[in-house]
């Protein structure tokens, strides 16, 4: 172990644990950091690979007492941080998973990363509604909930009948969910208020009535398409009898008034700046084909701007099959940016879905001091801004396509193994082109392009482990 210098007179002492092949570069990070505010040493705990640490060799090889105010570990170690804390009497925490990420973790350039908080109201449609049994409807509500919605819609579909609209209304609303009922059919909109419904779609100065003597919030529109001035009469008529309303202007398809609905909600926020306004997205995430994530990032800052607070959100072409959840984290990365008066970068990678911001973990000089390093015949796998690099301490080897690196591997009398790096290098290619982060025996981060299942992630690192378990040095600890 390499010994630190004395603890210099700092607020803070930061002691990181390392391995072999990490050390090096953790080193000449730390040492890049301009005026850090604490102090810092880093200790080689013995392993080659900084995931190999393990609660009884912490145990072994850190001298006690720890003279360090907190112990930070690489993210990837799998140890019990609450219990080495309570039994060193000092805070273990993980770092991140990857060395680049670390200036980050420790402030440097970091924007805050609280996004439990936003002030947008999520509305869910479930489109076919009249055309689905109401365990079908409470299946579909419970799923919506759970990725973002706070009010699952009822839309209602023209010379389809609604038969059970009541019983589904207050079967939604007994299992916890706000309702809303969305109808071009004043009579199903009369029968989903007094049903019970939160919210009924769409009203104007015409149809305000429907929702008297019920507690249903209307949602008002122009009497005819465009007409703002219709729009401002019926809020107006709506204050005047004490109800209140959300205000939806109508967002148009791109080519069939797109710019010409968004000065009209900018028109309306002017006119009337204590509003409840609402703005329905799906004519542009389901209209346009264009990955959804995006499409929701620009919307949701318009509303972030204007103060919208209430989008009506449909999950129906394949395309869009996750924009709920992509709705739920644009609304917090908004939130979280203007409270900051700040541009929304930073914040959270769950909308970079086909690309990452900093994809490359480490450079060409990084991977060759890596590889220079390696003492057994285990294949590392990795990706920089020059392709794919697999290396063990006999080879080093480069390239931009995973099939190229078969003839290098000598695994084809070993299925098993081949299997293993045929589907990592495959990964790595996919990473490679895209721009986006690579790690081995991990899954490929796609946001909120794909729901996080833990299991699935531990699975790939159990196969990773096994398939490469006899070529691997066991003399690590």
């Amino acid at each position: 172990m390499r010994a630190g210098p004395s603890w210099p007179a700092v607020a803070e002492r930061l002691l990181f644990l390392t391995g072999h092949l990490a050390e090096a570069r953790l080193r000449r990070l730390l040492d890049g950091l301009t005026d850090p505010g604490f102090a810092w040493r880093v200790q080689n705990v013995g392993v080659k690979v900084a995931a190999l640490m393990t609660e009884p060799i912490l145990r072994r090889r850190l001298r006690r007492p720890l003279e360090a105010d907190r112990v930070i570990l690489p993210g990837r170690a799998g140890v019990d941080v609450a219990a080495l804390s309570a039994e060193f009497g000092v805070t273990f925490m993980r770092g991140p998973e990857e060395l680049a990420d670390l200036p980050a973790f420790l402030g440097f350039g970091a924007k805050p990363a609280d996004l439990s908080r936003h002030d947008t109201r999520i509305f869910a449609e479930i489109v076919d509604a009249p055309m689905l049994s109401l365990d079908m409807l409470a299946s579909r509500a419970a799923a919506l909930r759970a990725e973002g919605a706070d009010v699952i819609d009822l839309g209602c579909r023209p010379g389809i009948a609604f038969a059970h609209l009541e019983q589904a209304v207050q079967r939604l609303r007994t299992e916890g969910h706000r309702v809303s009922v969305d109808s071009g059919d004043p009579e199903e909109l009369r029968r989903g208020a007094r049903a019970g419904a939160d919210f009924v779609f769409s009203l104007t100065e015409a149809t305000l009535d429907i929702a008297a003597g019920t507690h249903a919030v209307p949602v008002l529109i122009p009497r005819t398409h465009g007409d703002l001035d219709s729009l401002m009469r019926a809020a107006e008529l709506a204050r005047a009898r004490g109800i209140a309303c959300l205000l939806d202007p109508v967002l148009d398809p791109i080519h069939a008034g797109f710019t010409a609905s968004l000065v009209r909600y900018a028109r309306l926020r002017e006119a009337l700046p204590d509003a409840e306004l609402l703005m329905g997205t799906g004519n542009l995430t389901e209209l346009t084909d264009a990955d959804s994530s995006g499409v929701t990032a620009l919307l949701l800052g318009v509303c972030s701007e204007l103060a919208i607070r209430n989008v009506l959100v449909v999950q129906v072409s394949p395309h869009t099959r996750r924009t709920v959840a992509e709705h739920d984290l644009a609304r917090r990365i908004m939130f979280a940016a203007h409270e900051n008066n700040d541009l929304p970068r930073g914040y959270a990678g769950g909308l970079l879905q086909v690309h990452d911001r900093r994809p490359f973990t480490a450079g060409v000089e990084d991977l060759a001091e890596q590889a220079a390093a390696v003492r057994d015949a285990n294949w590392r796998i990795a990706v920089a801004p020059d392709g794919i690099h697999a290396y063990n301490n006999h080879r080093h080897e480069t390239g931009t396509e995973a099939l190229a690196f078969f003839p290098a591997l000598d695994v084809a009398n070993d299925g098993a193994h081949a299997y293993y790096l045929g589907t990592e290098l495959m990964k790595a290619e996919t990473a490679w082109r895209l721009g986006k982060r690579y790690t081995q025996d991990a899954q490929l981060d796609w946001g909120c392009a794909v729901p996080v299942e833990p299991r699935a992630a531990h699975r790939l690192a159990e196969a990773g482990h096994t398939l490469r378990a006899k070529h691997q040095d066991r003399d690590d600890t």
